[in-house]
């Protein structure tokens, strides 16, 4: 009986021979670490982009998204945990679609992205990749939508086939990653400065939990360091929290606490910050940081209004707005 570790986060897994690692769908068979969930997702939508939640990648646009079982993370507060707290074997698969199957749905589907997404994408990590490089052939961009709990070699090797990740940022505080995320902080922090150097569009996301990790204080430093190592154009989502799974204790989160946090964010440098689940909210449009034109109206998930000139610009002042645009 062969042991065999696995390499792709830090959890740095040493599977015995027909057992999985903590993610529950990587598996040592025969003495070869085996994705179970490859070609075999139990989740796929079309969404709009805005979703994932990306607000200056591709505005207006559909992704065809993707995901399977399994987590390399066990949040108490996850919203898709029937998906991500499950092994391959355990969760219904909807069909089976190897990656050239997911192009051919995708462009029939009329979308411009493949969206890897909802349980955390790094632990079908061939999956993604194999389906990536076939979406780049057919002129498909590719999104990762992860907790960025992954080692940096094989993170650096994903990156050449992603074209923009939105990547969570739980709190910037190492007891809560270990409380509630069974986790720790500094492999996250590490790879969002390696999306940042591959070149990747990088957005990232921070739930706001009562209580947990609404400190204000401590939302400023993650401002500060996201403008020092990511840079202030780095757009920052600030979520509202509602109970969920193993969290059902809290209330959602109040709007004046995520106004508040948007305020920290602004304050520390950066210019372009989201209030996010938080239906007409005026700070879910994008502005300009130098007039404060009104540059992307957005409801929910729906763009109301684009002002954007073809090239990225504000109209008005024509300051280049960092993204991706249509």
């Amino acid at each position: 009986m062969t042991d065999v570790t696995c390499e792709l986060c830090p959890r740095g897994c040493v599977i015995p021979e027909g057992a999985a690692g903590d993610c529950r769908i990587r598996v040592n068979r025969d003495g070869r670490l085996v994705a179970t969930t490859y070609g075999r997702p139990s989740a796929i939508h079309i969404d709009p982009i805005e979703k994932k939640p990306l607000n200056h990648f591709r505005p207006t646009t559909l992704a065809f998204s993707v995901a399977t079982a399994g987590c390399n993370l066990h949040c108490l507060n996850c919203q898709n945990w029937q998906l991500s707290q499950h092994g391959g074997d355990e969760m219904e698969v909807l069909l089976h679609l190897e990656p050239d199957e997911v192009v051919r749905a995708a462009r029939q589907e009329h979308c411009q992205s493949v969206a890897y997404t909802y349980s955390d994408p790094i632990v079908f990590y061939e999956y993604v990749y194999d389906t990536a490089e076939r979406a780049h052939q057919a002129g498909l961009s590719n999104v990762f939508v992860t907790a960025g709990y992954i080692n940096r070699r094989p993170l650096q090797q994903l990156c050449r086939v992603l074209d923009a990740s939105n990547t969570d940022l739980k709190a910037f505080d190492e007891g809560f990653y270990e409380r509630v995320n069974s986790a720790t902080l500094k492999p996250v922090l590490d790879a969002l400065v390696t999306q940042r150097e591959e070149g990747i569009w990088l957005e990232v996301t921070n739930l706001v939990i009562p209580t947990l990790n609404d400190d204000l204080a401590m939302i400023r430093r993650m401002a500060k360091w996201i403008v020092t190592n990511l840079g202030p154009d780095t757009p920052l989502h600030f979520s509202q929290f509602y109970p969920m799974y193993r969290m059902r204790n809290l209330p959602p989160t109040p709007v004046e606490t995520l106004e508040k946090a948007h305020r920290e964010a602004r304050d520390a440098g950066l210019n372009y910050v989201y209030i996010g689940n938080v239906m007409g909210h005026r700070y879910a449009n994008t502005y300009c940081p130098r007039d404060g034109t009104l540059l992307i109206k957005r409801t929910g998930f729906h763009v109301d209004e684009y002002h954007l000139t073809p090239d990225g610009r504000c109209p008005l002042c024509k300051e280049p707005i960092p993204g991706v645009w249509q």
